[in-house]
């Protein structure tokens, strides 16, 4: 297995697989190999394998790292490649290296090392498992000296013969008449490895009818385990050597039958979790409304009023909080509508400065103000026609608020600057996080705007509400990511969806969304954990310190609020009432960086 051996001065050398598909090494605790030495940094390297190869490079230009004695920004590993961070010594080796007590190796030694370093090699290149089944017992049957060999699976409670080759790497088709079912049969209620040397002489098999039927001579056979449960079992013999198999051969099989076991039993877990897709997929395809997934009981009515209002060319307000969806409820009513053809026109009344958001709203004449240099259409006259969907329009400042009162009440726009006035043709969907009623009494949002905006009321609830819902969006999204990127198809274990539903998402849909982003990307398993999404454990934390209770709780409150703002710092800083210097700073602390993700 590839190996990194750490060699301190003075110290016991520490060995460590490479398992993942990138390995970390510093002196910070986080990293997946924490070492001690002058000059190494809380993060010094980085070890990345592509499929193909291990690669290293160093996390950034102030880490030193040496490769065979040359400074290298990144590079290729080969076997017995000696790295040098700071001061300290690493060798990395892409394979285990034979150990024996007798310094002379025998020639069968030799190539058994060879095919089990090979077909290790295949693992990493090959990914589809008939092929690699098929492989496995090409290289167990030359290795023993047998004349076939056969993988069997217990599917169901009856056996299935998966594989079955000959000495010339050729399927044998007629393979039921090949294999005794006495042998087979103690193997499976032993559950431990035989070895036969002459069956047709043997004490226990030398009156079974398939022993005296294939006339066998040497068989060796043994159990596919997976955690203490047998998955079935390898068989190989020769009907034409007796005594062939000595106890080596049967370590040697023991051996390909661990790989075999662990190639079975993820193919067996890909399998359930394309299983488990296709039926959520399913389940998606009937209770999605246009590009919205979802079933629970306030959605539908949801749904039922969207579908009653969309035809009705009036105003509708949606309120939720923030990543609900309300551009997309806002979306199907455009869609459903009359106006479908039209153009659909989104603004967010909240990210625009103010004194740019009434140019962006109605438009400009050339000259109206400095930097004005031509005539501009706002979004009501692009909207001419279609839909107008003001998002955040409970952030409007008051002024404009009169504004648009106005031309809601006259359909009628005038640009900045401007004297002759635009008639519009369009319908006006808003939506808030607001309490805007709220907003209306502290006098932050006028009473007669919202009368006008307010004709149809549409509440979405936030996704904590939304039960089963999560699983479902998350099942969509999670596939949709890994297409996205480009990586391995993965799925979403139970702990995680039990997880997620107790989860309470400050950030909704928006908030899952870059989790799930970034599970995708990061995590190598095919199944997705909640500590892949950063979940807190439904078990008892362990008491800490009141002091490190506290950073603890800061810093995932930062990071929810940073969320929330869509990775917006300096609105971050405002909404938490701190220097935005402080929002940089828990940046920098932080392994996995907002912009990164």
């Amino acid at each position: 297995m590839p190996t990194l051996t750490v060699r301190p001065s003075g110290e016991k050398p520490r060995s460590h697989n490479l398992y993942k598909k990138v390995t970390s090494i510093g002196v910070g605790e986080e990293n997946d190999i924490q070492v001690r030495g002058e000059d190494i940094q809380e993060t010094h390297a980085l070890v990345h394998f592509d499929g193909k190869a291990f690669n290293i490079q160093a996390a950034d230009r102030h880490c030193s790292v040496l490769v065979n004695g040359k400074k290298k920004k990144k590079a290729k590993l080969d076997h017995k490649d000696e790295l040098l961070l700071g001061n300290l010594l690493i060798t990395f080796q892409l394979y285990d290296e034979p150990t024996v007590q007798d310094d002379d190796i025998t020639a069968e030694q030799l190539e058994a090392y060879a095919k089990l370093h090979e077909f290790s090699r295949e693992l990493t290149t090959v990914y589809k498992v008939s092929e690699l089944l098929e492989s496995l017992m090409d290289h167990v049957v030359a290795l023993t000296s047998a004349d076939k060999g056969f993988l069997i699976l217990v599917e169901g409670g009856d056996l299935a013969i998966k594989v079955a080759r000959n000495l010339k790497r050729e399927t044998i088709f007629d393979a039921e008449g090949h294999i005794s079912d006495s042998i087979i049969n103690k193997v499976l209620r032993a559950k431990v490895p035989l070895i036969v040397s002459d069956a047709l002489n043997d004490d226990e098999f030398s009156n079974s009818r398939s022993v005296l039927h294939l006339k066998l001579c040497s068989v060796m056979c043994v159990p596919l385990l997976d955690r203490g449960t047998l998955m079935g079992l390898i068989y190989v013999g020769n009907d034409n050597v007796v005594n062939l198999f000595e106890r080596k051969h049967l370590g040697l099989l023991s051996v390909f039958a661990a790989q075999a076991s662990l190639i079975v039993s993820n193919a067996m877990l890909v399998n359930d979790l394309q299983l488990r897709n296709r039926e959520l997929e399913g389940k998606i395809e009937e209770i999605h409304f246009g590009s919205i997934i979802g079933n629970c009981l306030p959605m539908r009515e949801v749904y039922r009023k969207v579908e009653k209002v969309a035809a009705a060319d009036v105003t509708v307000l949606i309120q939720g909080e923030t990543g609900t969806g309300k551009e997309l409820i806002a979306k199907e009513l455009h869609n459903r509508s009359p106006r479908r053809n039209g153009p659909f026109i989104t603004i967010n009344c909240g990210a625009i400065p103010e004194n740019l958001l009434e140019s962006e709203l109605f438009g400009h004449v050339r000259g109206a103000f400095t930097g004005a240099t031509n005539t501009k259409p706002g979004k009501f006259q692009l909207a001419d026609g279609g839909t107008l969907f003001l998002d955040e329009i409970g952030e409007m400042p008051l002024n404009l608020q009169v504004k648009l009162l106005r031309v809601l009440q006259e359909r009628e726009v005038t640009k900045v600057g401007g004297t002759k006035p635009d008639i519009v043709d369009i319908r006006v969907v808003a939506a808030t996080n607001k309490d805007i009623e709220t907003a209306v009494a502290n006098g932050e949002f006028r009473e007669d705007l919202l009368y006008r905006i307010n004709v149809v009321a549409l509440h979405l609830p936030p996704l904590r509400a939304r039960g089963d819902d999560i699983v479902l969006i998350a099942t969509y999204l999670i596939e949709k990511y890994c297409k996205e990127f480009n990586v391995k198809s993965k799925g979403l274990s139970r702990e995680v969806a039990i997880a997620m539903k107790k989860y309470a998402w400050p950030g909704n849909i928006r908030q899952l969304e870059n989790r799930l982003k970034k599970a995708a990307i990061l995590s190598d398993k095919a199944m997705i954990s909640p500590e892949d999404l950063d979940l807190i454990p439904e078990v008892l934390n362990p008491i800490l310190p009141l002091a490190a209770a506290k950073d603890e709780f800061q810093r995932r409150y930062i990071n929810e609020v940073l969320e929330l703002n869509n990775g917006n710092r300096t609105k971050t800083a405002r909404d938490l009432g701190v220097d935005p210097r402080t929002i940089f700073r828990h940046l920098e602390k932080e392994a996995d960086s907002i912009d990164e993700v």
